[in-house]
């Protein structure tokens, strides 16, 4: 609730509570803002109670949106603590600029400015942001440019082995914990793997455990890890339905022991249902979001 004090330039104050309840960010928090980063400026009321005006819950708003686009805490707080929120650039647009000069650097074959690009990126934002706003878009573009061919081989494998190099290191560890396991593959044929590496960087963040075999995995592999590790669920992408479609009594059968979703542009629901499998959002963020039902 608004309290009687008064700042003519920032109108009513409240106290914590009510700044809760208008911004949907909870008091713990708020106060954690205002202890970490020194989001909050309050004012004392003659009780020693803190109030906050209007500018603090502008700032607790900006930093809230920041936040779920994918910014890190502490950049959040940074950007929206420094001044008017009109002024603070939406994190979708950051997002673009370091995918635009990370995809520019890559064309150069300029791997000192890529690596400081990745390095900033990964400091301003969560995994989430890195995978959603920096790393597939940049995919997508190289993707787009091979079909067109306009990216040489050489590019093309410059590009992926350097993403693929600091996309694993992101994941580092990301098999240890005590989390449900999902066991990550690409099937025989299939070369393309970093849109199941970032899907596994994103699942990790919600606490799953992540064992990687790769692309081209042979289907025999595919069960021997399945025998060995118990997974909660196997994961197979590709992006092109071909590969599914080769070993399709295989995976049926592999779909029989243990829970397989399938991924990556070659899937679909109706192939995923004649496998036995399900299928995955197309979007690695959004298939991670929805793993809760799969075990």
């Amino acid at each position: 609730m608004s309290v009687s004090a008064n700042n003519p330039e920032q109108g009513p104050l409240v106290r914590i509570g009510e700044l809760s309840r208008r911004t949907g960010v909870g008091v713990d928090s708020l106060r954690a803002w205002e202890r970490r980063y020194g989001l909050l400026r309050p004012q004392r009321s003659p009780g020693g109670f803190r109030l906050y005006g209007a500018e603090d819950e502008e700032r607790v708003s900006a930093m809230k949106a920041l936040i779920e686009s994918g910014v890190s805490a502490a950049e959040a707080a940074r950007l929206a603590g420094s001044g008017p929120t009109d002024a603070i650039r939406p994190a979708g647009e950051e997002g673009s600029d370091h995918a635009q000069r990370l995809a520019a650097a890559l064309s150069r074959f300029d791997e000192a400015d890529a690596n400081a690009i990745l390095d900033d990126a990964i400091a301003r934002f969560t995994v989430d942001g890195v995978v959603s706003l920096v790393l597939l878009p940049v995919l997508h573009e190289i993707g787009t440019r091979w079909e067109r061919g306009d990216v040489s081989v050489a590019e093309e494998h410059f590009a992926t082995a350097l993403l693929r190099g600091r996309m694993l290191a992101l994941g580092r560890n990301w098999g240890g914990g005590t989390g449900p396991l999902a066991l990550l593959a690409c099937p025989p044929g299939e070369q393309h793997d970093l849109g199941l590496i970032a899907f596994g960087l994103v699942l990790r963040e919600r606490g799953w455990r992540i064992a990687l075999l790769g692309g081209d995995t042979p289907i025999e592999t595919i069960s021997d890890a399945v025998t060995k590790l118990a997974p909660d669920v196997v994961v197979l992408a590709a992006v092109t339905p071909q590969p599914f479609e080769a070993v399709a009594d295989r995976i049926r059968a592999l779909a029989g022991e243990t829970p397989v979703l399938i991924g990556g542009d070659g899937a679909g629901e109706g192939l995923a249902q004649s496998l036995g499998a399900r299928a995955l959002r197309p979007d690695p963020v959004g298939a991670a979001a929805g793993m809760a039902g799969a075990r």
